[in-house]
């Protein structure tokens, strides 16, 4: 076996009160009232927001493959970690100690592929199980042969071996499971091939990201070293293999490099993967154990599981839940990041969006237990954007309900955040509404034209706001409305006619290529 390591505690950080001040004051001044009227100006009238190829999806793919790579080791820790006791023990959900070992790797590796199926229920799945290298060689291959040009996404946890080495290597185990073995990230790119995604769920998780970013430079390199030799040796251009592509890949890590995942004995060991698949369930456990803000301090875990819905069902408490949540992420995503990066993340790949919107939730839990997930392509930090306070106010709401629903069998009353948005989204038509400064719930109305309640008052505001002028139409195609208005429009729902042939004309007189509408 491997030496044991050195155990490095992870430092507490001391002024997180100063930071979230310091955060909130920057957020605050940099909002555009703040800004310089020009620049703002600047900001809205240029090419990415207003050109018409910035929303339009020419190179939508799907994630057609999901491989999940399980190194756990069940019942022996790795040399590097020193475990505190207690600590953590959940791994999707399941007591690996409640089951004999090989049975406790095997209801894992099953609650993590139900976990994915949730968000991608067409795709591939295979799993390998404390695998050697040769084993996740030959399912690497075979997911990206049969998956062609499509995305394939990579799950590693890691917390059964050493952590990730600065020359690039992850582990696995050897046949006996006597040894320890690298796995070079190197290797692992040509096996995965691109377009590929990665999650990885290890301590020291940022090491891999800054590796597989120098081996794609390394990559493309020796691949123009080949292109030059070939061409000089033979006279002839080498196009035997295509371009390599693997910086477009795709990577969210845990953490940053020389960190550590937290022990809490309260949380999941896989808290990172619990964020990417359960975020309801996580977010939900994570909010009672924080101290401010609670309306009903009484909730615990046994209340928590029976909440009543399913998260499918837009009519429950829990479904209702999920679809609030999606609506805030969305916003939070859009009105964060530049517009490329917004619609290559959360709009061009179902899987893709889902796994990017829970990945900002892992940032705001993870990140009150000193741990910092990291993406690549990075976004901008979003764990202090205030619609989260609006995610807090409304779980807060249906908690409190959940008493009397559970032992009075009373009725469950419905979010007013909806309404309460489009209200916001209002005023801002009625006071506000300039190029120079764009809505924040415009994302919020795209998602409650899926609801049968609210779905006249959205078109109602959606045609006003689209009124205002071109800048407003290419806000609402950058968001995601056009597929929205091309499903309602098939609708036999005569009172929205006249509302969905008035915004589908300003969408026509606005945009530049007609006939990839139809």
């Amino acid at each position: 076996m491997l030496s044991k390591m050195a155990f490095q505690a992870h430092p507490h950080d001391t002024n997180a009160t100063d930071d979230h001040k310091c955060v909130l004051l920057g957020n605050a001044f940099n909002e555009l009232r703040h800004r310089d009227t020009d620049e703002a100006m600047d900001g809205m009238d240029s090419a990415d927001n207003h050109s018409s190829h910035s929303w339009r999806m020419k190179d939508r793919m799907k994630t057609v493959s999901v491989a999940l790579v399980l190194c756990l080791n069940v019942g022996v820790d790795p040399p590097d970690i020193i475990k505190p006791n207690p600590c953590s023990v959940l791994q999707s959900w399941v007591d690996p100690f409640s089951l004999a070992p090989q049975k406790a790797l095997e209801a894992i590796g099953a609650n993590l592929l139900k976990q994915y199926e949730r968000w991608q229920p067409r795709a591939r799945y295979k799993q390998s199980l404390d695998p050697t290298v040769e084993d996740v060689k030959k399912l690497c291959t075979s997911l990206r042969r049969n998956a062609k040009d499509e995305r394939v996404l990579f799950h590693y946890n890691g917390h059964g071996v050493p952590k990730p080495t600065v020359n690039g290597e992850i582990w696995v185990f050897n046949r006996s499971y006597t040894q320890y073995i690298p796995l070079s990230v190197y290797d692992l790119q040509q096996w995965m091939g691109w377009p590929s995604i990665y999650v990885l769920e290890c301590s020291n998780a940022g090491t891999i990201v800054d590796s597989f970013i120098q081996f794609a430079i390394q990559h493309e390199k020796e691949y123009e070293m080949n292109i030059n030799t070939n061409t000089s040796t033979s006279g002839s251009p080498f196009h035997h293999q295509m371009t390599p592509n693997y910086k477009n890949c795709i990577l969210l890590a845990a953490c940053a490099k020389n960190e550590l995942l937290p022990m809490h004995p309260d949380l999941p060991a896989d808290l990172f993967t619990s964020c990417l698949t359960t975020p309801i369930k996580i977010s939900l456990r994570w909010f009672i154990k924080q101290s401010a803000g609670k309306l009903v301090p009484a909730v615990n875990l046994e209340l928590l599981d029976k909440i009543p819905g399913q998260l499918t069902d837009r009519r429950t408490m829990l479904g209702e839940l999920n679809w609030i949540f999606t609506a805030i992420t969305d916003t939070i995503a859009w009105n964060t990041l530049p517009r490329d990066l917004f619609q290559r993340l959360f709009r061009q790949d179902l899987l893709v969006a889902s796994l990017f919107r829970n990945f900002l939730l892992a940032e705001r839990i993870m990140r009150t237990y000193d741990c910092s997930p990291i993406s690549y392509p990075a976004l901008p930090p979003a764990y202090h954007h205030p619609m989260w306070n609006a995610w807090d106010l409304a779980v807060d709401l249906c908690l409190a309900q959940l008493h009397p629903i559970i032992n009075e069998n009373a009725q469950y009353k419905h979010s007013q955040f909806f309404s309460e948005q489009l209200t916001a989204f209002e005023v801002w038509l009625q006071l506000g509404a300039r190029p120079d400064r764009h809505p924040e719930q415009l994302p919020i109305v795209l998602q409650v034209l899926l609801s049968q309640v609210h779905r006249s008052r959205a078109l109602d505001l959606l045609g006003r706001f689209l009124d205002l002028g071109p800048w407003a139409v290419h806000l609402a195609l950058s968001v995601g409305i056009f597929p929205y208005v091309l499903k309602l429009l098939q609708s036999s729902a005569r009172e929205l006619r006249p509302l969905l042939v008035f915004i589908w004309a300003k969408v026509l007189a606005v945009d530049q290529v007609r006939s990839t509408i139809y």
